[in-house]
Parts: structure tokens; sequence; C-alpha cells
């Protein structure tokens, strides 16, 4: 029953909304070119995927602690010390359905440019990873979202110094 204004008001059906996965993609130049770090994941229900790195929070977590430790744990990198050089959080945050458990989830999603040296050292929640050229990461990338990610990561991070970069990056002393 709708209400005098038009609306249905709430009834507590329909699906569950959530903001507690965050996705990290990490790129770097190299002979001019910028690659993508991609990840194969071992779990379901990803195994055998390529993704970036991805992530739940934790107790009361923010989304960049939560990028922080997620990039840290899956690969290595401390991005507050040595081959990171910037992390920025993308302006996007893009829904997606889980239809196994109703839900809608928002993933903020952050981008963090490491040095062309920067090698990962992967936990056990992936098999492998692999450097894709910024020409194949759209096409190696398996979502929609994740393929908006890379075109903004492109135009806006890489190579840039935009204003947009510049108020996007995250002050790492303060995260």
């Amino acid at each position: 029953m709708k209400n005098e204004d038009g609306y249905r008001p709430f009834t507590g059906n329909g699906c569950t909304v959530r903001a507690d996965v965050v996705d990290v993609y990490i790129f770097r130049e190299r002979e001019g070119r910028v690659e993508f770090l991609q990840l194969k994941r071992t779990r379901e229900p990803l195994a055998g995927t390529w993704h970036p790195v991805m992530g739940h929070c934790e107790g009361d977590e923010t989304a960049v602690r939560c990028a922080i430790r997620e990039v840290l744990e899956e690969t290595a990198l401390d991005v507050r010390t040595g081959s990171a050089r910037h992390m920025w959080a993308l302006e996007q945050t893009y829904p997606f359905f889980i239809h196994q458990i109703n839900t809608v989830v928002l993933s903020p999603r952050f981008a963090v440019e490491v040095s062309a040296e920067f090698v990962p050292t992967i936990n056990d929640e992936h098999s492998d990873f692999r450097w894709v050229d910024e020409g194949d990461a759209e096409s190696t990338f398996l979502w929609s979202g994740q393929k908006m990610a890379v075109r903004e990561i492109l135009s806006e991070f890489a190579r840039s110094d935009s204003e947009t970069s510049q108020r996007l990056r995250i002050d790492l002393d303060s995260a």
C-alpha cells in the first residue's frame, strides 16, 4: 500500500544492501605503458578467475583501512612504505547484485600506484599473479565495474596530476 505522497513504505522485504567489500587496483608504469596487477583466486565463489585485490571490512574498520590491510595481506605491499607511490579513492562506487545472498553490494574502490620493480608476494587466497598491459586490461577483468575502474584509473590517475588526481589522493599518514 502506498502512502499519500505516492511512495510505498519500506516493508522489510526485498534485498539487503551492504558496503563492506573493497576493491584495490594496483598499477605501475613500465616502459611507457600502464600495467595492472591481477590475482587469480583460489576459493569459491570466484575460484580460477582474475581480479584486483578484494576484501571485506572487519569490525569497525573504515574502507580505506580495509584497503590498506587487504593490499598488505594479499600482496605483502605496505602502501605507507616501499614500492607504493600514491593511493587514491576512485570516484565510482560500483553497485552489484549477488543473487545467492539476495544482496546489493556497494563496493568502494581504490587505486595504488607502485614502482615498476614491485613484485607481489601473494597469499593463499591466490594461486598466481600477472601484470596486464593497459590495452588488455578491460578484456581481462571479469566484471563491468572492474572495467570501469580501469578506465577511471587510466584517465584520471595514471600519468596524470589532474585536479581529480590531487583531490582524490589519500593522505596515507592520516589513514
